[in-house]
């Protein structure tokens, strides 16, 4: 089964994980994060990356989700994808982990990829009113002047 590793800057690909066990409940062995801490030598965080992604990738496949492209977290992950059907998704967000989680099971490394960059495009949208109907009681405290 395709593996899932996440590598953000500390605290977020922890938060991830805290995210995806309150809507699972149980995450399953192939998944694993990886904060990446300010100041942190790159080749060590490399190196912890390669040893999730080992523990966790039984031959068939992993997919490395980073948070934002061109920072340390990225650059690890990028690594990563030189290796043989490794794939690396800039940009990570619930929406994206949460479908790869229940889509991975028997899927194709490239068509999940395609997948899964259509949720993340789908699970950013403006939210108003008219999506939840009027719900001001459910607002307390005061708006920012």
């Amino acid at each position: 089964m395709i593996s899932v590793l996440v590598i953000a800057h500390a605290p977020l690909a922890t938060a991830l994980v805290h995210c995806t066990r309150h809507i699972f409940g149980e995450l399953p062995k192939q998944f694993a994060a990886l904060d990446v801490i300010p100041d942190e030598d790159p080749d060590s965080a490399l190196e912890a990356a390669r040893y999730l992604l080992h523990r966790t990738n039984d031959g068939c496949g992993a997919l490395v989700f980073t948070d934002l492209y061109g920072a340390t977290p990225a650059r690890i992950a990028a690594r990563l994808a030189r290796l043989h059907q490794v794939a690396v998704i800039s940009g990570v967000s619930l929406p994206m982990l949460v479908k790869a989680l229940g889509r991975r099971r028997g899927a194709d490394l490239p068509d999940l990829v395609d997948l899964l960059l259509d949720a993340g495009r789908a699970g950013v949208m403006e939210l108003g009113l008219e999506q939840f109907g009027d719900q001001d009681d459910a607002v307390t405290g005061t708006p920012d002047a």
